[in-house]
């Protein structure tokens, strides 16, 4: 097989999987739902095969609380409409493959106009195609399916609350773990560049580990919003609001301003760096301070509970800021950018920045 071929499967395979399976306990509480549902309105509409019911019931269980409650007034709202495009087609043309047509096509038309979500507005069509195509056959079974509806959304809602409702703040804690532990590697690695002759490659290989930074940031930012998300009605969610602040606060407060100097002390050497550099006695002191600073990030998510064994002394290892020697004219602009960043990150890790 070509290199090209094997790359569009691949691309396919990634189209039509996920990297990660969702969790097998949101599996259960669907299957749960949808079969609740079932039964629950055979016995309350008195419908054989109540599969409005069944269908909402299985979209409604999302990964929050929240989400539920959203999709559970978007199929309500969409479904009720279906309906009743579908009821008045069918008594008044009749029922037919024309019509069912009809009725899908004025339903988008209708979800277009009110300006509906694309959820709602595909709800109203399959809910009126459903309709027309199972066939009315009584004067009640639009108020029926309405109701089956209804019915089915509210067991969704009330299964994915009340058993084990899902929470995403392990993810968002993962993620901490995972972008302070790289952004102390990160200063490992700039205190080994100032002490150990760089060849060029290898600090292109720095500057782009460093870039990374940004966007395992950018994933820790959305990790906390989705577990924030995951919160919101969510009968759990008050044991675990005070751990979320912790774990944004350490995000805004120390990690996403040190991955930014970070990335502008990698850029400042990549761009500066000169054999001489490990021959100035400030870059052994600035290298240290690095190791200090990366051990004390290291610290800051022990201390946010964010890591729960700690890798490292729980002492912070800060001293008092750098006084040096100039350097020599080459370096004195990578030095003096090294030291004011270091300054900073300083500031940052003591909580004295502005």
């Amino acid at each position: 097989m070509s290199p090209t071929n094997n790359r569009r499967r691949q691309q396919l395979a990634s189209a039509l999987r996920v990297k990660r399976r969702g969790p097998l306990l949101q599996v259960l509480k669907t299957a749960i739902a949808v079969i609740t549902a079932w039964y629950v309105a055979q016995w309350l509409v008195g419908t054989d095969t109540p599969v409005f019911a069944a269908i909402a019931a299985m979209l409604i269980v999302a990964p929050s609380v929240n989400q539920s409650l959203t999709r559970g007034i978007e199929r309500t709202i969409g479904a009720v409409l279906g309906v009743l495009i579908s009821s008045v087609l069918g008594a008044v043309f009749g029922v037919s493959g024309v019509t069912i047509l009809a009725a899908c096509v004025l339903a988008l038309c209708v979800g277009w106009a009110i300006r509906a979500t694309p959820p709602t507005s595909n709800q109203i069509a399959i809910s009126a195609l459903l309709v027309l195509a199972l066939g009315a056959t009584s004067e009640t079974y639009a108020v029926d399916r309405i109701l089956e509806t209804i019915l089915g959304a509210v067991i969704g809602l009330a299964i994915n609350a009340l058993l084990v409702p899902p929470l995403q703040t392990e993810a968002a804690r993962d993620q901490l773990r995972v972008l302070g532990g790289e952004v102390a590697e990160a200063l490992n690695r700039l205190a080994d560049a100032l002490t150990t002759e760089y060849q060029q490659a290898q600090l292109q290989q720095l500057m782009i580990e460093a870039r990374l930074l940004r966007p395992m940031r950018d994933k820790a930012i959305e990790c906390i919003a989705d577990a924030d998300e995951s919160l919101t009605m969510n009968p759990r969610r008050s044991k675990h609001h005070r751990e979320l602040r912790q774990m944004r606060d350490l995000l805004n407060d120390q990690l996403s301003p040190i991955v930014n100097r970070v990335v502008g002390m990698t850029r400042a050497v990549f761009d500066h760096y000169s054999d001489s550099i490990i021959d100035e006695p400030a870059s052994a002191q600035i290298a240290e301070q690095l190791r200090r600073q990366a051990h004390d990030v290291r610290l800051a998510v022990f201390e946010a509970d964010v890591n729960p064994e700690p890798i490292t002394s729980a002492i912070p290892a800060l001293t008092a800021p750098l006084q040096i020697r100039p350097p020599k004219s080459e370096n004195w602009i990578l030095i003096g950018s090294l030291m004011e960043d270091q300054r900073r990150i300083r500031e940052i890790l003591l909580g004295e920045q502005l």
